[in-house]
């Protein structure tokens, strides 16, 4: 398989798991959703970003990056809908300069 290419991520995000209320997160089951895939639905979903744009932004292909959004919203809604605990970590990512790998 081939190595993933490093992506551009701006900054890491402030919050690394969202849980719901109803149950402690020792009792839940967690997603988790890598860095580049929380950058994906940032530039996509809240800036309102084109793909292309998007993709231009995390230094990645047009189709990589809808493959990452695909996966990130699979993710966030297994998260929501089978109330699971969504952690952010993880990806071969550059977060201002730095590498993270994962």
């Amino acid at each position: 398989m081939r190595p993933k290419k490093i992506r551009w991520v701006k900054c890491a995000p402030e919050e690394r798991c969202f849980k719901p209320l109803c149950r402690p997160l020792s009792k839940l089951e967690d997603v988790y959703l890598t860095l580049d895939e929380f950058e994906a639905i940032r530039l996509a979903s809240l800036e309102g970003m084109k793909q292309k744009d998007g993709a231009k932004k995390l230094k990645v292909s047009r189709p990589t990056f809808s493959r990452i959004l695909t996966s990130a919203h699979k993710k966030i809604a297994d998260g929501l809908v089978n109330i699971k605990a969504i952690r952010i970590e993880g990806g071969c990512c550059t977060i201002g300069g730095k590498v993270v790998k994962k």
